[in-house]
C-alpha cells in the first residue's frame, strides 16, 4: 500500500473538525494526507454560521493533477454541500477505497444537508464506500428509519461503523456491521462534555490505518481507541466545545 490518503472535506477555521482534524489525525499514523477543500465555513467552537462551496471544476483539476503525480488508493470524504459536488466527486473516486463520514449536521446542530442532498449522497456515494461512519442521528436520517437494525439493512453498505456518542447511555457500544450483519462491538465509557471533530478524527484515523495495510476490523478498533484517547485528553480553546487532542497514538 502507498501510505497516502486523499481527503475531500471542508475547512473549519477553529481547527476542531474538517480538514485540520483530518490532517492532524492522518499524520499521527505516519501517513501523508493529500487535501482537496470542498467547502469554506464560517464557524467556531460554538456554532456554524455559513459555508461557501468550492467550485467543482477546481476540484476536478486538483484531483487529476494530483493523480498524475501521486499514487493514492484510499480516499476519505467528509463535508459535501451540493448535488453537483456529490456527483462530481463520486465520478472521480469510483475506483478508490472510500471511507465516508456522512456529515449531515454539525455537532452544534447546523444542518449541512437537506433532503435532496441526502438522497444524492445515498444514491451516488454510499454504494461506492468501503466504510461509512455515521452516528445514530446520521444513520436515522440517511435510512429514514428509527430502528437501528432496520436502518442498517436499508442502507445496503459494505461496512458501517455506527458510533453512539450521541446516545444518552453511560456505557457506549459502537457497532461494526458488514453487509448488514453485526461483526464486532466496541464498548467505551461515555465522556462528559461536548466535543468538536470526533467524527472527523475517527474516519481519518480509519483511512490512515487502511492505507497502511490493515484490515477493516483492526483499523476500526485502533481508530476508535485513538479517538477515545484524543477525547480523554481534549482541550478547550474557545467558549464551547472541546477539541480532541490528536497527539501521537500510543
Amino acid at each position: 500500500m502507498n501510505d497516502t490518503v486523499l481527503v475531500l472535506s471542508g475547512l473549519d477555521p477553529c481547527g476542531g473538525a474538517g480538514l485540520v482534524a483530518d490532517i492532524e489525525s492522518i499524520n499521527q499514523f505516519g501517513v501523508t494526507p493529500l487535501v482537496i477543500t470542498t467547502n469554506l465555513t464560517v464557524q467556531n467552537t460554538a456554532s456554524v454560521e455559513s459555508l461557501v462551496e468550492v467550485d467543482c471544476d477546481l476540484i476536478i483539476k486538483q484531483f487529476k493533477h494530483l493523480q498524475a503525480d501521486v499514487d493514492f488508493e484510499v480516499v476519505k470524504i467528509g463535508l459535501l454541500s451540493s448535488i453537483k459536488q456529490i456527483k462530481t466527486i463520486a465520478k472521480l473516486v469510483k475506483n478508490k477505497t472510500i471511507i465516508l463520514d456522512p456529515i449531515v449536521k454539525s455537532s452544534s446542530d447546523y444542518d449541512f444537508l437537506d433532503f435532496a442532498l441526502i438522497d444524492a449522497l445515498k444514491q451516488q456515494l454510499l454504494p461506492l464506500a468501503k466504510v461509512i461512519t455515521p452516528n445514530l442521528a446520521e444513520l436515522q436520517i440517511l435510512a429514514d428509519e428509527q430502528d437501528e437494525q432496520k436502518a442498517i439493512k436499508k442502507l445496503f453498505c459494505n461496512w458501517i461503523l455506527l458510533t453512539k456518542t450521541d446516545s444518552f447511555d453511560k456505557v457506549i457500544e459502537h457497532c461494526l456491521y458488514h453487509h448488514g450483519t453485526l461483526t464486532q462491538s466496541f464498548v467505551y465509557q461515555k465522556l462528559p462534555g461536548n466535543y468538536h471533530g470526533s467524527g472527523c478524527t475517527l474516519s481519518s484515523a480509519i483511512s490512515a490505518l487502511i492505507a497502511s495495510g490493515l484490515g477493516i476490523e483492526i483499523a476500526c478498533k485502533r481508530a476508535l481507541d485513538y479517538t477515545y484517547q484524543t477525547l480523554l485528553n481534549a482541550k478547550s480553546i474557545g467558549k464551547m466545545q472541546y477539541h480532541p487532542n490528536r497527539q501521537s497514538p500510543s
